[in-house]
């Protein structure tokens, strides 16, 4: 029973130069991947929110839902399309898609968090203005000495500008924020924004201490497949090049850059399937996934 308890307190005590750095600190979580399928991985993600909050860290959190949007879109009897990694958003399409991130996974992952005792409010880029979008250009190339396909993939957008008020209202009365990545444009219209992209975004506009991505990997792999522990933005930007990162884990790394350059000291890109990921992320000397630092 000594054993137990001595290394019991050993956690604690390797945490607490953690807990002091990061007090008060603002944590930007990208939630998404199997973190958010997982009813044990779920549980785990809400208490490791929780506990943030309690050792004095202000977390904010966005959220993905690309899967429930498609599960949907099928049962209406409406068939997804994607266009160079990007869903084709028609006026009908994004009222699925508002319904969905809004309506449905955003409130599920409020109550969930406030079920395990915190106070997690939610809310869309279009409240408060807080996320301006503008519409996405998607470009095919189709030879060497052709000009580039212009593709109209509708209401798809990227982030114009973070206006943070209502999160820092929020935060000062003590809440969590929890955003779904609906931009407003310019008129007023929704636009669908690719979590990882808003995450970063948010980040920077907070100027926060670290931006965290959940992913379904170990964090970035070499050409090997072997993980990368830790990256400059030098070493992001050859492996962007050199098309070493593949797929999904592209916004991530260019929503890091994105947010380093806008102040945040560090970005991680961790395997959402362990779990207390974040946890380990934070209060461990070890940690887990890839960091990337300026």
């Amino acid at each position: 029973m000594s054993n137990i308890r001595m290394d019991t307190a050993q956690v604690l005590i390797e945490a607490l130069p953690y807990i002091r750095h990061f007090y008060g600190k603002v944590v930007v979580v990208k939630y998404g991947g199997h973190a958010m399928v997982d009813p044990a991985l779920k549980e785990a993600f809400a208490q490791d929110i929780v506990l943030m909050k309690y050792v004095g860290i202000r977390p904010v959190i966005v959220h993905g839902g690309g899967p429930q949007i498609s599960q949907v879109m099928e049962r209406m009897g409406l068939k997804p399309v994607f266009v160079e990694g990007q869903r084709v958003t028609d006026p009908e399409t994004m009222s699925v898609v508002e319904m969905v991130l809004v309506g449905t996974v955003n409130k599920s992952i409020v109550s969930l968090i406030n079920r395990h005792g915190g106070r997690a409010v939610g809310l869309s880029g279009r409240d408060g203005d807080l996320i301006e979008a503008e519409k996405m250009q998607v470009y095919r190339y189709t030879g060497e000495d052709r000009p580039p396909e212009i593709i109209d993939i509708g209401r798809v957008g990227r982030v114009k500008k973070v206006n943070p008020g209502v999160l820092h209202t929020l935060m000062e009365a003590g809440f969590i924020p929890v955003i779904a990545p609906v931009g407003v444009g310019p008129e007023g219209e929704a636009y669908n924004i690719n979590a990882d992209l808003v995450a970063g975004a948010v980040a920077g506009a907070l100027s926060a201490e670290k931006v965290i991505y959940l992913t379904d990997v170990e964090g970035v792999l070499d050409e090997e497949g072997r993980l990368l522990s830790s990256l400059t933005l030098a070493e992001v930007e050859e492996l962007l090049q050199k098309e070493v990162a593949r797929g999904g884990m592209i916004p991530k790394l260019k929503s890091a850059k994105k947010a380093l350059a806008s102040g945040v000291h560090k970005a991680h890109i961790i395997d959402g399937r362990v779990p207390h990921a974040l946890l380990l992320e934070l209060f461990t000397d070890q940690g887990v996934g890839t960091e990337i630092v300026p």
